[in-house]
C-alpha cells in the first residue's frame, strides 16, 4: 500500500511536524528497498539542508552475503544506496514544493549507520 504524504507547502522548518513527515518518507524508503525500518533516526532541519542519522537493522541476506562474499555486498551497498537517494529524492519532489540540489549519503555497512543530507535549492 501506497501512502500518500501531505504535501509541505513552506520552506522546510525545524518544527516536530515536519521531522515527522520527513521521519516517515525517510522510513517508507527504507521498508521499500530494505524491508525494514530504522532502529534510530534523528531529523535535523537547519536552513537548506535537511540531515537524517539513521541507524538501520541489518538484513539478513545482507549478512549471509556478508560471509560468503564481501565484495558482492560492498557493490549491493553502493548501488542500494544510490538507488536509496533517487526515491528519496523522488518523494521529496512528489510531496513538497522544495526543489532538492543534492542528496548525499554516507553508509557503514559494519555499524549500520547512514547520514543524509539533503540540500535544496
Amino acid at each position: 500500500m501506497k501512502r500518500i504524504w501531505k504535501v509541505i507547502h513552506i520552506y522546510p522548518s525545524d518544527s516536530n511536524e515536519t521531522k515527522k513527515v520527513l521521519s516517515h518518507m525517510y522510513n517508507e524508503v527504507s521498508k521499500e528497498l530494505f524491508g525494514v525500518g530504522t532502529t534510530l533516526l534523528k531529523v535535523s532541519v537547519d536552513k537548506n539542508v535537511i540531515t537524517f542519522q539513521a541507524k538501520h537493522r541489518r538484513a539478513s541476506r545482507s549478512a549471509a552475503l556478508e560471509g560468503e562474499v564481501p565484495s558482492l555486498k560492498q557493490e549491493v551497498d553502493f548501488h542500494l544506496s544510490l538507488l536509496f537517494k533517487k526515491k528519496l529524492r523522488q518523494n521529496l519532489e512528489e510531496h513538497t514544493d522544495w526543489e532538492v540540489e543534492a542528496v548525499l549519503r554516507d553508509y557503514d555497512s559494519a555499524t549500520q549507520l547512514a547520514f543524509t543530507n539533503i540540500i535544496l535549492k
